[in-house]
């Protein structure tokens, strides 16, 4: 039997109302969900590895440090002594190579150590302390781990630390060793290439200044593969006792020797 015109035309009505409002339901959850299924197929952040792999260097100057009073710098430079330029090693290390110095070598010790910094801080302090109190024969520089960031940086340094000290002045430099561990592999490969950049330099700046001595921090850790265990807890700062001791004793020795 044929449908009433009216009817008809009224189920037509009725089917464009109900397609109009299923669009208008599927467009408004698609603009709902969207964000949320955006957020779960995002990729994670990558890891901002720098130029040279290892990152970048970030604020360091509200650190922990340790610096020598103007009275005990004047003191030591009055006696000859030996002054220290580090980073967080050496924030942690320095007094014990202070004692160390003054049982093994009876000399006086003043430090100027900050946690993070790199050469370039480190050079400017000794240009500060040159200035304002001068500097006594032997300087031991302990920086150039958080040169990683930058190696290329580094030769520029040395250079400036070594004309800050003269020709008559003895410079111990400690080179480097950094594999942080709590870094991914990748990172940690970058490190470590870095690593001997700044090594490389170093060695390649003692042949321009034979007032420049380097101990081999890096040379003894890589002669026993046991000892990044065991002298390092994080792949770059000491253990103590075992690594400040070892490490403490190769300046130590540098300086008696030289």
């Amino acid at each position: 039997m044929p449908r009433h015109p009216a009817l008809a035309a009224r189920g037509t009505v009725t089917s464009a109302v109900i397609i109009t409002v299923l669009l208008v339901t599927l467009l408004t959850l698609i603009h709902l969900e969207a964000p949320s299924a955006h957020a779960k197929n995002s990729a994670p952040a990558t890891t901002n590895t720098g130029r040279y792999g290892s990152g970048t260097l970030g604020p360091w100057q509200a650190h922990a440090k340790v610096i020598s009073s103007a009275a005990h710098i004047r003191h030591v430079v009055a006696t000859n002594g030996v002054v220290l330029f580090g980073d967080s090693i050496a924030v942690q290390d320095g007094d014990a190579l202070g004692r160390l110095l003054a049982r093994r070598a009876g000399t006086t010790f003043a430090e100027h150590s900050w946690s993070g910094e790199p050469t370039s801080a480190a050079v400017d302090a000794m240009a500060i302390w040159a200035e304002q109190f001068g500097l006594p024969d032997r300087i031991v520089m302990a920086v150039g781990s958080n040169d990683i960031f930058d190696p290329p940086a580094f030769t520029a340094q040395v250079d400036r630390a070594m004309r800050i000290a003269g020709p008559h002045r003895t410079v111990y430099w400690v080179n480097v060793q950094v594999r942080r561990t709590d870094e991914p592999a990748a990172i940690q490969l970058a490190d470590q290439r870095n690593s001997e950049w700044i090594n490389l330099q170093l060695a390649q700046a003692q042949r321009r200044y034979p007032n420049l001595r380097i101990v081999h921090w890096a040379e003894y850790l890589a002669a026993r593969p046991g000892r990044l265990r065991t002298d390092l807890r994080d792949g770059r700062h000491t253990t103590v006792p075992a690594g400040q001791t070892a490490r403490n004793g190769l300046i130590l020795q540098e300086i008696l020797d030289h």
